[in-house]
């Protein structure tokens, strides 16, 4: 068990493989496999949801713990964050980001909401479909932050791509703005996102 979880990877495969087991499980259970609508809807938000914690979480660890404590860490370890730390979180922040709008567009799609959703259709007269609408809308501002704002500009902050000092320093401050600009937004988001669950 130590050697299990000693390695992500191992840790990783052995919880997909639970995962597999209770999937299997619960169909058994259910009466057996119909790989209908129902189970592609299912499936995809599954997904989705994977993405999203994986991004709302780092999201909030950069604005709750990294951020904040900066400023506490000695500038001789200040590196290990800059140049180890940071891009690590940065590349999995990005790609869930992207992953959790793909997933989720999809998943619309599947369950036939997309057009209404995306339009912020009042007249449809399906508030499920506006609340999932405006959580929609507002993980795409978030994510096209993440992709076109916040990572370009922490590339400089971190010295990924090489700029003079000032620059560096404006870079963070936007990076560190826009990244609480979409700390602001998740809570309405995910908000709009479960609401529309009990909605009709």
């Amino acid at each position: 068990m130590i050697k299990l979880l000693a390695s992500l990877s191992k840790t990783i495969h052995a919880s997909f493989a639970i995962t597999i087991l209770l999937f299997l499980l619960l169909f058994f259970l259910n009466g057996g496999f119909v790989f209908d609508v129902s189970f592609w809807s299912w499936l995809c938000r599954f997904v989705h949801v994977i993405f999203a914690i994986m991004w709302i979480g780092l999201l909030w660890y950069f604005n709750f713990v990294q951020i904040p404590n900066m400023g506490k860490i000695p500038d001789d370890q200040k590196p290990a964050i800059g140049k180890v730390i940071a891009p690590a979180a940065l590349f999995y922040f990005r790609w869930a980001a992207l992953f959790t709008i793909i997933s989720g567009l999809i998943l619309a799609l599947i369950n036939g909401y997309l057009h209404d959703a995306m339009t912020l259709s009042f007249s449809s007269g399906v508030p499920k479909h506006t609340a999932i609408g405006i959580g929609m809308w507002l993980g795409i501002i978030m994510a096209f932050n993440v992709w076109f704002v916040i990572w370009p500009n922490q590339k400089r902050a971190l010295g990924i791509v090489e700029c003079d000092s000032e620059l560096k320093a404006k870079s963070a401050k936007t990076a560190m703005l826009f990244s609480r600009t979409n700390t602001l937004l998740s809570l309405p988001m995910l908000f709009t996102m479960i609401a529309a669950q009990n909605l009709y």
